[in-house]
């Protein structure tokens, strides 16, 4: 079989990988790599690869009409069209903190949709600016 090539980015090197599949224990051989965590990359790629998936979701009542999410892990590469599904027929409402669980388990693989950033109701934000002008103007 003819060799595949790619960068591994399991380390900052980014290290130039041959894989060639082998009849080996292993079932294959990889070649390039300058940390063991690239042998074990280039084998993950090859049998079960898998993404972090980042994304935004709709949110009402907030000052931005999407907010970033994020799996708080990897999810395989095969569910990332289904997952996206999901995701968007979702709409969540503010206020939302920084790492809260918007969907649990998705797909039934063990990851969650957790939020990027925290979003506050849009009156939070008017309340927090207008207290800000008066002690700027008491000041």
């Amino acid at each position: 079989m003819e060799p595949k090539d790619m960068i591994c980015i399991a380390c900052p090197l980014g290290c130039r990988l041959s894989i060639y599949e082998d009849n080996s224990a292993e079932g294959f051989i990889v070649s390039g790599n300058k940390c063991l965590r690239g042998i074990d990359y280039a084998v993950k790629e090859m049998t079960n690869p898998t993404r972090v998936l980042t994304t935004t979701v709709k949110i009402s009542k907030a000052f931005f009409s999407r907010i970033p999410v994020r799996t708080n892990g990897a999810i395989p590469k095969s569910l990332i069209y289904e997952a996206m599904k999901l995701i968007n027929c979702i709409e969540i409402q503010a206020p939302v903190r920084m790492g809260q669980v918007l969907i649990k388990n998705i797909l039934d693989t063990g990851v969650d949709i957790i939020a990027s950033r925290s979003m506050y109701e849009r009156e939070m934000l008017d309340h927090i600016k207008d207290s800000t002008f008066e002690v700027k103007k008491s000041l």
